[in-house]
């Protein structure tokens, strides 16, 4: 019977190696934060290029949601600021990251209420995506 029972821990030596849920759940949690915040990241980043780049379609989609021009350097930068600070919070710095996904949100529900304001939903689900990923990169960071 000794040979069977972990040193101490009253535990059969063959459950001794079991890992336990938490640190499973834990690990998987983390991945899901890694997988979605990149997701995150790359798609503000492309936001954030080409609003930089003045591309013709985000100054159609600001003008149909009467958003001025002179606007769009500064969102565009906001948007890279997002993309950098969650990227930082990948790194380690995790405060500075879900500050950063914090940022996305506020930044998103405004564009959300814009189009909303502006009666224009044909195209909502682009600023809607971009929120839910803000959410579930900050709701991620918070619990892992």
């Amino acid at each position: 019977m000794d040979a069977c029972i972990g040193r101490g821990t009253g535990l059969p030596a063959r459950l001794k190696s079991v890992p336990e849920p938490r640190q499973e759940r834990n690990g998987k949690l983390f991945t899901a934060y890694v997988i979605v915040t990149a997701v995150t990241i790359v798609a503000n980043a492309g936001a954030a290029v080409a609003d930089l780049r003045r591309a013709p379609f985000v100054l159609a989609n600001m003008a149909e949601v009467n958003v001025p021009r002179s606007w769009l350097t500064p969102l565009g930068l906001l948007k890279g600021a997002g993309a950098v600070g969650l990227f930082l919070g990948l790194l380690g710095l995790r405060p500075l990251g879900l500050a950063a996904a914090t940022g996305l949100i506020l930044f998103f529900a405004g564009a959300l209420a814009t189009h909303v304001r502006a009666h224009v939903f044909y195209n909502i689900a682009f600023p809607g995506a971009f929120f839910a990923l803000a959410v579930a990169s900050a709701a991620l960071a918070a619990v892992h």
